[in-house]
């Protein structure tokens, strides 16, 4: 009997494993079209990838060590701090400035879009109001208009209100954000209990404080999502802070265009007596990422759980 038993425990743990070879088998058609997945996306990495270790490695090399060097080989760390020197030495540190005036700027808008998007959001989604979907109609318009053809009407209306030149000429615009408040209204569609806001005002709570102290402790993750988009669009902004401040007050995005009209390569009839070589313009464009960087490593765990918090209803 024990014979018998162990034969047919060798038979069928046979059987099986014959049965998952053949669904490990693979067709000729398979192969090929996992190979072509797999050479798709090497193209892409190499497409995506390799610019970003390049633009890693560029600000450890001297100008001719970055021209004659193989692209992908380290320099030294005393030539990253000669570079690093020379950048915040360039127009009496002007780089430094640069850098505060987009904090400014991106910090004071956020602030504006984070005290207007999540009430509007919680207003459209759950308040019942005359001209409720009239307004997240419009809403969704304009969020589908490009910046950039806002630029001239927005120029034109700074220019009437004597705005142009002042930090109100970037931070207002910044804070129009109707991304945010469709963000925002999509969460609290789908993401808060009507069932909870609703017992908060059997209790005798009204609309304020439910929304205060009910409502915006579920709304953390997208408090996070609507903040981090914020900033990083009022971070990247360059054509609208082109056209409405200059000197002193431009941000890091514009004074990347003013370093490389001084890089040389890129302009061989420049005047200027301060000359920008290229590793420097490459640890210039690095530091100018770094805060997206930072702030996207450190709000990683509420950016997802905000974009998947609308995912399915309660």
């Amino acid at each position: 009997m024990t014979d018998l038993t162990t034969r047919a425990l060798v038979t069928g743990e046979s059987r099986r494993r014959a049965e998952r070879r053949e669904r490990h088998t693979l067709t000729p058609g398979e192969w090929i079209g996992r190979a072509v997945v797999v050479l798709v996306l090497l193209v892409f990495a190499a497409f995506f990838i390799l610019p970003i270790v390049w633009l890693l490695l560029a600000p450890t090399k001297t100008n001719k060590q970055l021209l004659l060097d193989g692209p992908f080989a380290f320099g030294s760390f005393d030539q990253l701090a000669a570079n690093w020197n020379e950048l915040f030495a360039f127009g009496s540190g002007v780089f430094t400035t640069w850098m505060g005036n987009s904090a400014f700027y991106s910090f004071a808008a956020l602030a504006i879009t984070l005290v207007v998007s999540i009430p509007a959001g919680y207003a459209l989604a759950l308040i019942e109001f005359k001209g409720r979907r009239l307004l997240l109609v419009v809403t969704l318009i304009v969020m589908l208009i490009p910046n950039t053809a806002l630029v001239l009407p927005i120029f034109l209306e700074l220019s009437a209100a004597k705005l142009i030149g002042s930090p109100l000429a970037v931070i207002l615009p910044f804070s129009f954000f109707p991304f945010g408040v469709y963000l925002t209204y999509i969460y609290f569609s789908t993401a808060v209990s009507r069932d909870l806001l609703n017992a908060a005002r059997i209790d005798g709570a009204g609309e304020l404080r439910v929304f205060a102290q009910v409502a915006m402790p579920l709304a953390t993750p997208v408090i996070a999502l609507v903040g981090f988009f914020s900033f990083v669009a009022n971070w990247n902004n360059y054509f609208l802070p082109f056209l409405v401040v200059g000197g002193t007050k431009i941000p890091v995005q514009v004074g990347l265009a003013n370093l490389l009209a001084n890089v040389p390569a890129f302009n061989p009839t420049t005047a200027s007596s301060i000359v920008i070589q290229l590793p420097t313009l490459a640890l210039a464009t690095l530091i100018s990422v770094a805060p997206i960087l930072l702030i996207f490593l450190f709000a990683q765990r509420f950016l997802v759980s905000g974009m998947t918090a609308g995912g399915t209803k309660e």
